[in-house]
C-alpha cells in the first residue's frame, strides 16, 4: 500500500478534464452518470463480477471508476506527505481502489457534489469526479465531500467500444445509487445491482 501511495503522488495532478469529454447530459443517449455491471459471462477476469460508475459516454468513447474492488488503506498522513502537503496532527486513513485497468498510476476520488474544487469534473446532480491532490487536504482536515472514493487507475473504452461489448452480453447498465457507490461492503455491490432494472441504449 505504500508503493501505490507513492505512485499516487507522482500522479494525482494530472488533469482529469483533458480526458472528460463534454458535460454530462449533453449527448444523446448516454449512460454517463448510470452504473454499468459485468454480467456473470464476463470474459475478461479482470472485470468479472465489476460495478463500473461510468463518469462520461458519448461518441468519443467512455470512462469510469470500478467501485467495488478495494486493494486495502493507507495513512491519510503518509499520503498527504507525498503530494507535498501539510500532514502534522492528520490521523486515520484512506481506502484505496482498483479503478480499472487503464493509467493504474492515475489516482481519482469520486465523491459526492457537497465539494468542488480545481480539477473537478460534476458528473451528474449527486456525484462528482476530482483528480488533484487538493481534495486529500481537504478530506483530512474535514472540510471535504461527505462522502467519497478513492481509486487508482479507471476502466476506459475508444469510439463504439462499449456499444460493441454490450452487444456481446458482456454489460448490463442500471441506474446508479450514491448508497451502493459509496457502501464499505464492496464484496456485496455486485449483487445488490444486478436485480436492478436494465436500462436499453
Amino acid at each position: 500500500m505504500k508503493r501505490a501511495v507513492a505512485i499516487l503522488a507522482l500522479v494525482v495532478t494530472a488533469g482529469l478534464l483533458a480526458i472528460a469529454g463534454p458535460a454530462p447530459g449533453t449527448e444523446s443517449g448516454s449512460l454517463t452518470g448510470r452504473f454499468l455491471v459485468a454480467k456473470p459471462e464476463m470474459a475478461d477476469p479482470r472485470l468479472r463480477q465489476t460495478v463500473i460508475y461510468l463518469v462520461r459516454h458519448d461518441p468519443h468513447g467512455a470512462m469510469g471508476l470500478v467501485v467495488n474492488r478495494p486493494l486495502g488503506d493507507a495513512p491519510l498522513a503518509n499520503l498527504l506527505r507525498h503530494l507535498g502537503l501539510e500532514s502534522a496532527g492528520v490521523s486515520g486513513s484512506i481506502r484505496v481502489h482498483w479503478g480499472g485497468p487503464v493509467e493504474g498510476r492515475r489516482g481519482f476520488v469520486l465523491h459526492t457534489r457537497d465539494y468542488a474544487t480545481q480539477g473537478t469534473l460534476a458528473v451528474d446532480a449527486r456525484i462528482a469526479l476530482t483528480d488533484g491532490p487538493v481534495i486529500f487536504r481537504a478530506l483530512a482536515d474535514g472540510t471535504g465531500p461527505s462522502r467519497s472514493l478513492f481509486a487508482l487507475g479507471y476502466a476506459g473504452w475508444g469510439p463504439g467500444q462499449l456499444e460493441r461489448e454490450m452487444e456481446r452480453g458482456d454489460w448490463t447498465t442500471v441506474l446508479a445509487d450514491p448508497d451502493v457507490i459509496f457502501d464499505a461492503d464492496a464484496d456485496a455491490k455486485w449483487q445488490r445491482v444486478r436485480s436492478r432494472e436494465v436500462i436499453r441504449l
